[in-house]
Parts: structure tokens; C-alpha cells; sequence
């Protein structure tokens, strides 16, 4: 893996201080292209308070803020197949210097949301739950998948009806992929271009809340 592709933990934001974080849930934040950490950071105050919030910058500068996948060689919704993998390996190599977490689960956004997907194909029991937001599935087979067609992890996919940054073959490739592989909780938000309304804002946070703690009552955080 290309040096340039780690994660820098000096640029991870945390909803908890280091010494408060052992044996609460965690969730992993991705942001999308041109993004940085900064971006998806507001969600963290919708998840229980019981849980940790862990929001990662992409490895590689572009756009006036940071990319998972490089556009050179790629084009939206096709990431090359080398750059999916060595931002997949980036993330669990950061994700193993972390103390064990009771549950971890997955977040993103765009690319971040096609991050969610390569995550969970290339390490198949690590992530008890995904949340893709206007994401995609990175194109190849991952020696993972096999294992999520049997254990067809849940996984929340929302995107807008008038979303064209994303291609239509990509998303229809993305349906195919999560009808085979997770048991999809899909919702399409009327009138919603490339973004996050807050409707699916708090769609997301309730999906996450169930995966973690079912109905069990909890207390948001401030």
C-alpha cells in the first residue's frame, strides 16, 4: 500500500475523549469527495449517547478537501479497482490500533458510501451494520462476499430521487449487489439531489440506534 493512502489519526474527529471511549459501540464516519472529517461530524450528536463517533479524513488531497478515490483513472461510480483497495486497507489497518469495540458500524456518504461496501466485503465479520448514503458498490469480486450472502448483514441505503452524480448503471449495479449480499433497507427521498435532507438524516440515526440497541430505551447525547 502507497504511503500516501494511510489514514492519519491526527485528523480522525472523536464525539468521546480517548479514556471514554472503551466498551461503548463505535461507528465510523466516511465523508465524500472534496469532503473532509468536518462533514458528517453533525450526525454524531444523533446517535445515543452510549456510542462512539469516529469521523475519518480520505488519505489523498483533491478538490479543495480530501477523496478516498483519486479521480485520475476513475470516474464517478467506478473507482479503479486498485484505489478501492488500498482505501479499504488504509481503513482497517487505522481500524486495528483501536481498542476492541463491543460493535462497529459503518457510515458514508458518496464515496464514503461506496467505502461502507468495500469495507464490508473485504473484512465480512468485522462490521455488524452499514449506512450508505448516495453511495455505490465499487465494481470486482472480494473474497468477502460470499460470506455476506449467507450472513446478509443489515445495511441502510438512502439517496435522492434526482441524484445524477451518481450513474444509473452504478446504482442499479448497487441494487443487485445489496439485494445479494445484505439485507437492504432501502429508501428514496422524493425531490433530493446529491446530498443529505434531514429526513434521511434521521432515518439513518433511527436504523442505527435498532442495529445497536434494538428498543431498548437510550438517551441521545447533547
Amino acid at each position: 500500500m502507497r504511503a500516501e493512502t494511510a489514514i492519519d489519526p491526527r485528523h480522525v474527529l472523536w464525539s468521546a475523549a480517548a479514556e471514554e471511549r472503551a466498551g461503548r459501540p463505535l461507528i465510523v464516519l466516511m465523508h465524500g469527495w472534496s469532503d473532509d472529517e468536518t462533514h458528517l461530524f453533525a450526525l454524531a450528536g444523533r446517535f445515543p449517547r452510549d456510542m462512539v463517533a469516529a469521523s475519518v479524513r480520505a488519505p489523498h488531497a483533491e478538490g479543495g478537501g480530501y477523496a478516498w478515490f483519486p479521480k485520475r483513472g476513475s470516474r464517478s461510480g467506478y473507482p479503479r479497482p486498485a484505489d478501492a483497495e488500498e482505501a479499504a486497507q488504509a481503513m482497517l489497518d487505522w481500524l486495528d490500533t483501536l481498542p476492541p469495540a463491543p460493535s462497529t458500524g459503518l457510515l458514508g456518504f458518496s464515496q464514503g458510501g461506496a467505502m461502507v461496501l468495500q469495507l464490508m466485503r473485504r473484512a465480512p465479520r468485522r462490521f455488524a451494520y452499514g449506512v450508505q448514503l448516495a453511495g455505490f458498490v465499487a465494481g470486482g469480486h472480494q473474497a468477502g462476499d460470499e460470506i455476506l450472502a449467507r450472513s446478509r448483514p443489515p445495511v441502510f441505503w438512502g439517496r435522492g430521487s434526482r441524484d445524477s452524480t451518481i450513474p444509473r448503471q452504478a446504482i442499479a449495479r448497487t441494487r443487485a449487489w445489496m439485494s445479494a449480499h445484505t439485507t437492504p433497507h432501502t429508501v428514496v427521498y422524493d425531490g433530493l439531489g446529491h446530498g443529505i435532507s434531514e429526513r434521511e438524516a434521521a432515518d439513518a440515526a433511527a436504523f442505527v440506534t435498532r442495529q445497536v440497541f434494538g428498543h431498548r430505551q437510550w438517551t441521545m447525547t447533547a
